[in-house]
């Protein structure tokens, strides 16, 4: 029997996603709230501890899951409030400055008499909130049982600008942290199923759930950053086996230059970004997972200046930072990136076949609104980097210029890069340009029909 000494719904429904059977056993322990000597890390254990250990004084035997959460500013801990007051206050605060959540895990294994602590943090950063926004809040949310006043999980992700770390730790149990902290004592909590239970299996290579600052929206990956790169890797190569890396070392020079003043602008910058030239005359360009752009020389052959080439560069870098192509992966070809993820050697064979799919998928194309969102974020990257950004303007319609003239190729910039007419319109609203009644036309014919 497994029992949780907590009340928190939020926690409940945590060990609910893990399939855990379980009871509800509430400790009555008193939080301690000041750290005295202790580290924030430290007091949450210590807690935790405390609520386990007064559970499993009451159980007979099993399996005991203790947990605290506090939340840090400065170096003023928030707990729950006391009333509404008091949460509207503590709300108003943590919304001015960044935030860290600790949450300290205690797990007894009564019939074995072992027990192991743990902690998780995570840094969370909100918009500044208003007192009408705080009060219309509280009218539809209770924040009394909230570390902090507020829940990750419902409204609160509104007001939610980035996090940093374990989604579910925000919640009040790190689930990942959970999960390898019952392996450590032997607990097998289920077997899993590599094509029934493929988003399960790959949620434990990271926390899964994250909000996406460009997005405006909380998000599911089933991978850590790090696993998207190690994926990306894979990837780049099987692209260099098909293609030729550009052998002008000033192009690549001249490439990782504008590149680097892109990547320092943009709003993901947890990765490294790798801009390489590629000796193709397609005029395309296309990014992988993890940070790695592709420039064909045709492409850099056609651009009539840096702002013009930033402005690529950018579109491509936007692709990243909202994740569209692993998202598109994670959704088309589960088991191909679980292949990708869980092998160690990626030049076997297997993960050749795997990256050779995912490279044909992601040149297949984004959807619509994916376009739209890169060339958004690619004029804005541009402007911030200090490059032109109406230069992506006078790119696009270059591109619908040659689309016209000539039939799109299996693996072209027009096939990857849809919709030009209604791309421009995009830029233009994003640099402030008037719109034309052209800008509204997303029909794209061909001279002489």
């Amino acid at each position: 029997m497994i029992y949780l000494a907590s009340g928190s719904k939020a926690r409940k429904e945590i060990l609910n996603i893990l399939g855990l059977k379980f009871k509800v056993f509430p400790s009555t322990v008193k939080e301690v709230i000041r750290t005295g000597r202790l580290s924030y890390a430290a007091l949450v254990k210590k807690n935790a501890l405390a609520k386990a250990v007064d559970v499993a004084k009451r159980v007979k035997g099993g399996v005991i899951i203790g947990a605290d959460t506090i939340v840090v500013q400065g170096r003023k801990i928030f707990g729950k409030p006391r009333d509404l007051k008091d949460a509207h206050k503590m709300l108003k605060k943590l919304s001015e400055k960044p935030q860290w959540i600790y949450t300290g895990i205690a797990i007894i294994h009564k019939d074995k008499g072992r027990a192991i602590i743990d902690f998780e943090k995570t840094k969370v950063i909100m918009d500044k909130l208003s007192e009408r926004e705080i009060g219309a809040y509280f009218r539809q949310v209770s924040p009394l049982d909230k570390a902090g006043s507020f829940d990750i999980q419902g409204k609160g992700a509104f007001f939610i600008r980035r996090i940093e770390g374990c989604f579910y730790n925000v919640v009040g149990l790190p689930l990942r942290k959970l999960y390898q902290m019952l392996k450590r004592l032997d607990i097998r909590i289920f077997f899993v199923c590599l094509f029934a239970c493929l988003p399960v299996c790959l949620s434990l290579c990271g926390c899964s759930t994250e909000y996406n600052i460009v997005t405006g929206k909380q998000e599911t990956y089933f991978y850590s950053t790090d696993r998207e790169v190690l994926m990306g890797r894979a990837i780049t190569k099987h692209v260099e086996k098909e293609y030729k890396p550009a052998e002008d070392p000033l192009i690549q020079a001249h490439l990782d230059n504008i590149g680097k003043k892109i990547s320092s602008v943009c709003d993901r910058k947890e990765i490294a970004y790798h801009f390489r030239a590629l000796e193709d005359e397609e005029v395309n360009a296309f990014a992988l997972p993890g940070g790695f752009i592709y420039v064909n020389k045709g492409l850099i052959d056609k651009v009539s200046n840096d702002d013009e080439l930033a402005a690529v560069l950018a579109h491509e870098v936007g692709h990243i930072v909202a994740r569209h192509s692993i998202k598109k992966l994670q959704a088309m070809m589960g088991y191909s990136i679980l292949r990708i993820l869980f092998t160690q050697v990626p030049g076997s064979g297997e993960v050749g076949a795997a990256a050779d799919a995912a490279f044909t998928e992601i040149l297949l194309g984004y959807s619509r609104d994916d376009e739209l969102l890169a060339d958004k974020l690619g004029a804005r990257y541009s402007r911030l980097a200090g490059y032109n950004p109406r230069a992506m303007v006078s790119f696009l319609e270059k591109l619908q210029e040659i689309n016209r003239r000539k039939p799109p190729a299996p693996k072209s910039y027009f096939k990857t890069h849809p919709y030009v007419p209604d791309r421009i319109r995009t830029v233009k609203e994003e640099v402030g340009e008037k719109i034309t009644f052209n800008d509204y036309i997303n029909i794209e014919e061909k001279k002489g029909e």
